[in-house]
């Protein structure tokens, strides 16, 4: 079928919206009407070639819709249906098994391959094949085929057109403060950066009952932001280094810490505002792909400090994403103060504004 795309094709360059051929659902696929898609910095990433992913490719990894057909083996979907469209993971390896999709043994060439696992390609223009099922979708487009147990059925009663964010950014930013920080009632934490990542770090702190809430930004906008959202303190990082900041607000240091970030120093400084025992999660991409960080044994080993990885915030798409619509029904999570929508033919607009910082999450309508 003929379909409308926004395509990646040169590093860095602008995306063009362009009519592409995709390809009918196989067995175990569901073709998906995209309702509409978040703008990730993850996108930008893959465009600007931080992450290798080969071009030309249709990006897009936060897309939610309607489904319009499923494949012959599909049961539990059905056309009509609305969908939140989730990474991809294979189901079927031991860490998938085990509950731990965002650490599937084949996340990489599923997510980053811009091809099915068996290499083929469901985008196609007049001169061949356009790399496709980027995180299992390639959602900057009127339409996707997606894996049926990679999309999550939700309930009509909530915008779908505000719900594509929840499968990637913000369930990151919240899954990570409450599964692998594991944040209580009266402790502090510390989010690096934010952007929505940070502040969806930000409201998923205040929903537990966090005493003190710091979010460091060099952007007033984006502290004020999070200071209506439940952030207790905000800092600039421009004014002084945000440890000795964080030390004057808790002079033993913070609980947790959630850099979103990605920024070397940012990371290296957040390490040492930890107190006893705290941990720290990493979940922003940093702008080189081999960027490393340089943090004190001695300080980790006699304060008991941990360090975290953490892909797709160390949740199940199916168990986090329910909750969080649970959470923004009971008005604990309003993550659609961040939103701002444009039309997926501004896209490089879009592109532009949140890079600028001129909006916090922008969401592309088709």
């Amino acid at each position: 079928m003929k379909i409308t795309a926004a395509v990646a094709r040169e590093p860095a360059g602008a995306l063009s919206i362009e009519t592409l051929e995709l390809d009918a659902p196989r067995p175990d696929e569901v073709l998906v009407r995209i309702v509409a898609t978040g703008l990730c910095h993850t996108d930008i990433a893959v465009r600007d070639q931080h992450i290798p992913t080969p071009l030309p490719l249709v990006l897009g990894h936060e897309g939610a819709g309607v489904i319009a057909a499923v494949g012959s083996q599909v049961t539990g979907l059905a056309p009509g249906d609305h969908v939140i469209l989730g990474f991809a993971a294979c189901r079927e390896c031991s860490p998938c098994l085990g509950g731990e999709p965002n650490y599937c043994a084949h996340f990489m060439p599923l997510n980053f391959g811009g091809a099915r696992m068996d290499g083929s390609k469901a985008l196609h223009d007049a001169h061949g094949d356009i790399g496709s099922h980027f995180f299992g979708q390639s959602s900057f487009a009127s339409h996707a085929v997606v894996q049926a147990h990679n999309v999550i059925k939700v309930s009509k009663d909530v915008p779908i057109e505000l719900l594509g964010p929840l499968g990637c950014g913000l369930m990151t930013g919240a899954g990570t403060v409450l599964s692998t920080l594991a944040l209580r009632a009266g402790q502090s934490i510390l989010v690096s950066a934010g952007g929505p990542v940070g502040l969806a770090g930000v409201m998923a702190a205040k929903s537990v009952g966090a005493a003190t809430i710091i979010l460091a930004d060099p952007l007033a906008s984006r502290r004020a932001m999070a200071a209506e959202l439940g952030a207790t303190h905000v800092i600039d990082p421009g004014r002084a280094p945000v440890d000795e900041q964080v030390r004057a607000i808790l002079p033993g240091g913070v609980d947790r810490v959630l850099d979103s970030s990605g920024i070397v120093p940012a990371i290296e400084a957040a390490a040492r505002a930890l107190a006893s025992r705290g941990r720290l999660a990493m979940v922003g991409v940093p702008k080189s792909f081999d960027a490393t960080v340089s943090l004190s044994i001695i300080q980790m080993m006699s304060t008991g400090l941990s360090v975290h990885g953490v892909t797709e915030g160390d949740v199940d798409p199916r168990d986090i994403i329910p909750r969080l619509i649970e959470m923004y029904q009971a008005g604990t999570f309003p993550f659609d103060r961040l939103i701002t929508t444009y039309p997926i033919a501004d896209i490089n607009l879009a592109i532009s504004d949140q890079h600028a910082g001129r909006c916090i999450k922008a969401v592309l309508l088709q």
